[in-house]
């Protein structure tokens, strides 16, 4: 018996897997048996700019290591649509890991509402949008798992930022 825990026959939705944390998830998920959507809309950190590349990538790799996945370059304010790529390549979804995010690198006291709108949009009410969409299939499976991602500045924040303000 293997120690290795597997995936096999499992879905797993990863959202900004097209670099750092996330497409670690999608290629540990994917090279242990998981069928993986590697969403990813390749933009910058900043949420600039728009580009099919960076989910590319992350397919290839789990491909090219014998796994399944494809690529969904959708919104995750758009979640029924990476949902129904999963649904239509796999059949089914498992785990979602919402892990999408952008940074908006300036201070509290220079923040604007367009640029926290932002960030409040892609990391709450993206997660919400995909869960949102999968729930249904969860229930009908009586099975499903999501994972919530943030960074350590998510966690602990960054000087001068709002998770962390010093006013000195």
């Amino acid at each position: 018996m293997s120690d290795t825990l597997r995936f096999d026959g499992r879905a797993v939705i990863v959202t900004g897997a097209g670099g750092g944390l996330g497409r670690s998830h999608a290629l540990f998920f994917g090279s242990r048996g998981a069928s993986v959507v590697v969403n990813d809309l390749g933009v910058s950190r900043t949420g600039e700019g728009a580009s099919t590349r960076a989910a590319d990538v992350v397919v290839e790799e789990i491909r090219a290591a014998g796994g399944k996945a494809v690529a969904n370059y959708d919104s995750v304010l758009d979640g029924d649509k990476i949902v129904d790529t999963a649904m239509k390549a796999f059949g089914r979804v498992d785990i979602v890991i919402n892990n999408a995010g952008i940074l908006k690198d300036v201070s509290f006291a220079r923040m604007t509402d367009e640029q926290w709108k932002l960030i409040f949009q892609v990391h709450v009410d993206g997660a919400y949008k995909v869960l949102k969409a999968a729930w249904p299939i969860f229930r009908k499976q009586k099975f499903g798992r999501v994972i919530n991602t943030t960074s350590a500045a998510g966690i602990y924040g960054n000087f001068g930022k709002s998770g962390c303000i010093r006013m000195s």
